[in-house]
């Protein structure tokens, strides 16, 4: 701090700051590890051919797509499905709630919920783009691994009176994880089958699997267990976000909700906004919004028949929560979405 600024901090400067150290914490993202180089030039190199002139590509393998980033981008918002983000070149970002994960080639990023978050570009060009995939999760495949796979079951921590920050970013639903050499090795090998696609079928859930395997015995290996463990509160938090997911143009009775999975209405508040950052309310919010947009930019709606389809009684109401949300109103968000697309940058949810 400079000598001069000896002034007491306000409120709103604590906060600032608070969130300042938080979010440099995040970027201490690692250098890759030498070890890691040949794979990530190969998965770079197989990214950067089959999107070029494309932002996204879902590929024809299930549950795979890529992305390309060719400047820096500013958070924009996105909807995540439970997935793990890989960064093959660049570096990225995901703001989730008051939390920044930083990510590049020595750190994946992985959600284990459904989950709205904000998306940006930190290190990109068009010499040197920004390149990555994103791989979905399959949580029946998680469960199966961990029931008859011979995995062992980490020892239960003995949590403190008081838990600590590292401890808080742990019960979320997204973190942060170690890139290592058979992660990427099981990649490389999906990838690989974009070159044989009459082998797909057969090879692909092999590999897939396989990926799966490695999550679970690397360091992101209890986010995933409390999810899929069927008695956990994660799993239970998961159901209920499956519900919303469909059902989120009904109105939202939080203690129908909670006991529809055995939890009483303020334990299910607690362990929601514990994984997700938000409450229940603010979560129904996030999945209307979007899809009124997804109404407005694919089926052609127009703003106030897509806030009524998802749920909204006042346009006007919806038209002010849109615009906080996506920082515009929704006839201009979407023009200029349009406009993206009809030069070839389609948004993506990396």
């Amino acid at each position: 701090m400079s000598a001069l600024s000896i002034a007491p901090k306000s409120a709103p400067a604590k906060t600032a700051a608070r969130a300042a150290r938080s979010n440099t914490r995040s970027e201490k993202a690692a250098t890759a590890a030498p070890e890691l180089a040949p794979f990530l030039s190969d998965l770079a190199r197989v990214i950067e051919h089959a999107t070029r002139g494309l932002q996204e590509l879902r590929t024809a393998i299930p549950g795979l797509s890529f992305f390309r980033r060719d400047s820096l981008t500013p958070p924009a918002y996105c909807f995540i499905k439970p997935s793990l983000v890989l960064v093959a070149q660049g570096k990225k970002q995901m703001i989730f709630g008051t939390d920044t994960y930083v990510y590049d080639t020595a750190r994946f990023l992985i959600s284990s919920l459904d989950m709205p978050a904000r998306s940006g570009v930190l290190t990109a060009s068009p010499e040197r783009p920004c390149l990555g995939l994103n791989f979905e999760l399959d949580l029946h495949t998680i469960a199966e691994l961990i029931a008859h796979g011979g995995l062992a079951k980490p020892p239960a921590p003995t949590p403190p009176q008081k838990p600590t920050a590292a401890q808080l970013s742990d019960a979320r639903s997204m973190g942060i994880g170690r890139v290592t050499p058979p992660l990427l090795s099981a990649f490389q090998r999906l990838l690989a089958l974009l070159d044989e696609p009459v082998a797909i079928p057969s090879l692909a859930p092999i590999f897939q699997r396989e990926i799966h395997y490695r999550l679970l015995t690397g360091d992101q290996a209890a986010r995933l267990r409390k999810i899929a463990a069927i008695d956990s509160q994660s799993h239970k938090i998961a159901k209920a976000i499956d519900w919303l997911s469909v059902h989120y143009a009904a109105p939202l009775s939080i203690e129908q909700l909670a006991a529809s999975v055995q939890m009483s209405a303020p334990n299910f508040h607690h362990h929601f906004r514990q994984l997700t950052a938000m409450s229940p309310l603010q979560y129904q919010k996030r999945l209307r919004l979007n899809e009124a947009r997804r109404l407005m930019l694919n089926e052609q709606l127009d703003a106030a028949t897509a806030s009524y389809q998802v749920g909204y009684e006042s346009p006007s109401q919806f038209s002010r929560e849109y615009r906080r949300l996506f920082g515009a109103p929704p006839k201009r968000n979407i023009l200029a979405l349009r406009q993206s697309s009809s030069a070839g940058l389609q948004p993506g949810p990396q």
